[in-house]
């Protein structure tokens, strides 16, 4: 008797027919999809399809305008496709105002544009051209967009602006019982500090200790005020005791 397997047994046609329909159906799938894969990004590519048509500016503007921000964005360009359009680019521009301190760039579907601007706070005016914000970092905002705010003037060597605005604090809160207010405050390039008050009074404190001379100032204030006389400065440059200079009598008045 003789043996015969599956694989002697010839394939039926509708079995080959059943292999092919199968293979030639998947084929026709993928192709499908390839193809609306292709016409969904020439969709997506297509400047005319969503444009973005709206800029809406958020956050509390007080130096800044939403126009300057439109105008900002409309700087680089017309606006593009909600897909095409670069953030990035955006967030550049607007970034590059002078009072933006932090600035998030979205869209919102299917033709919106949202920006949302965070100003600087300005705490001082610094070296006489720039702002300086409550962290102690400069931005190039005009001084004269605060002139009437009564900013105190710090001036100081490149790098050394948070520096400077700390000592100012700590300065300004020692001289408190004097009620004597600060209007510039100076650090020179030989690490020198030199504070001029609202009344004209110059006081040098030099290199070192300057805390210990302020408080020196400060426990002598009211003798000097007592002599009635008008102080011109202080120089509190030495280990103990201080100069003073005092205005003449008609300089002291000329200024009143």
């Amino acid at each position: 008797m003789t043996d015969v397997t599956a694989n002697d047994i010839p394939a039926q046609p509708s079995m080959l027919r059943e292999h092919w329909g199968g293979l030639v159906f998947l084929v026709f799938v993928i192709l499908a999809i390839l193809w609306l894969l292709l016409r969904v990004l020439s969709w997506m590519g297509d400047e005319k399809q969503l444009p973005l048509s709206q800029i809406v500016v958020q956050g509390e503007l007080t130096h800044l305008s939403s126009v300057e921000v439109r105008n900002a964005v409309l700087q680089i360009g017309p606006l593009q496709s909600f897909m095409l359009q670069d953030v990035d680019d955006i967030h550049g521009a607007i970034s590059a105002l002078p009072w933006v301190a932090n600035v998030a760039v979205r869209k919102q579907w299917p033709d919106t544009l949202k920006v949302d601007v965070t100003e600087y706070t300005p705490q001082a005016v610094w070296n006489g051209s720039q702002l300086l914000d409550v962290g102690g970092i400069a931005f190039s905002a005009s001084p004269d967009d605060v002139k009437e705010k009564g900013l105190v003037s710090l001036h100081g060597p490149e790098g050394s602006e948070k520096e400077v605005l700390d000592a100012w604090r700590e300065m300004r809160d020692i001289l408190q019982p004097t009620h004597l207010n600060i209007a510039a405050l100076a650090l020179n390039d030989r690490r020198s500090w030199r504070i001029v008050t609202q009344d004209g009074i110059r006081i040098e404190l030099g290199r070192e200790s300057r805390q210990e001379r302020l408080h020196r100032f400060v426990d002598v204030f009211d003798d000097m005020n007592a002599t009635g006389r008008d102080i011109q400065y202080v120089d509190l440059r030495y280990d103990t005791g201080a100069a003073v200079g005092w205005k003449a009598p008609e300089q002291a008045l000329s200024e009143e």
